[in-house]
């Protein structure tokens, strides 16, 4: 098998930079790599999951439970790995993800606290890497950031593009809670926590690119 390396976060991280910046550079190494994004809103398997962030099935994150969010979730990654990356990886291939299972954990382990949350992320990896089939990530690079920097770049992000927060993006107390269950599933997990910020002040894109260059050098 190959190795699978997932960058993730809570928006507004920086996650999907870091996954560029990497992709980057072990583009300009010639490093063989394939680079997956989820969830892939121009697949039909991604129907579901636009249905829930437009807010057809409630307005709130919490009118759908974690167990049925999850599958919709579930489905489009499982759509991915068997149409588009399943041979490459079983003959040994590195796999960049923005994005995976673990992003479950992170939102929609969120709904729940103490034992539930702890029993939601068993069932989860149970559900999808034993049950499903998808295989398990070799590395998941954490980046670990307060909720109120993360805020404050959507809103900048929003700003500069135009663009319309889904109803994770938009509810504070949502991504408050998204960022505890994600300092939760990374110990019960063992995922490598990159610190994105320093008493209050955002690290360079720079520094964390390079400390995370550096963890996912021991799987190259």
């Amino acid at each position: 098998m190959g190795n699978l390396i997932v960058f993730e976060g809570i928006d507004g991280s920086g996650k999907s930079t870091q996954f560029r910046l990497m992709c980057e550079r072990l583009e300009s190494e010639n490093r063989d790599f394939r680079r997956v994004v989820f969830p892939r809103y121009d697949e039909p398997s991604s129907a579901l999951i636009k249905m829930y962030l437009s807010g057809e099935f409630g307005k709130n994150p919490d009118d759908i439970n974690a167990y049925a969010s999850s599958s919709f979730y579930a489905v489009d990654r499982f759509a991915s790995f068997i149409m588009d990356w399943q041979s490459y990886y079983q003959s040994g291939g590195l796999i960049l993800t923005d994005r995976y299972t673990t992003s479950n954990a992170l939102h929609q382990g969120s709904k729940m606290s103490g034992v539930d949350r702890k029993l939601f992320f068993e069932w989860l990896y149970e559900y999808e890497f034993d049950r499903i089939g998808l295989p398990r990530p070799d590395m998941v690079l954490f980046m670990k950031i307060d909720t109120s920097l993360a805020v404050s770049r959507l809103r900048s992000r929003e700003s500069a593009t135009g663009t319309n927060a889904d109803i994770h993006e938009s509810d504070l107390r949502y991504l408050t809670a998204c960022a505890e269950s994600g300092d939760d599933a990374a110990a019960q997990y063992g995922w490598s926590v990159i610190e994105c910020a320093q008493g209050g002040v955002s690290r360079s894109e720079e520094e964390i690119h390079k400390q995370a260059y550096e963890m996912l050098s021991k799987h190259l």
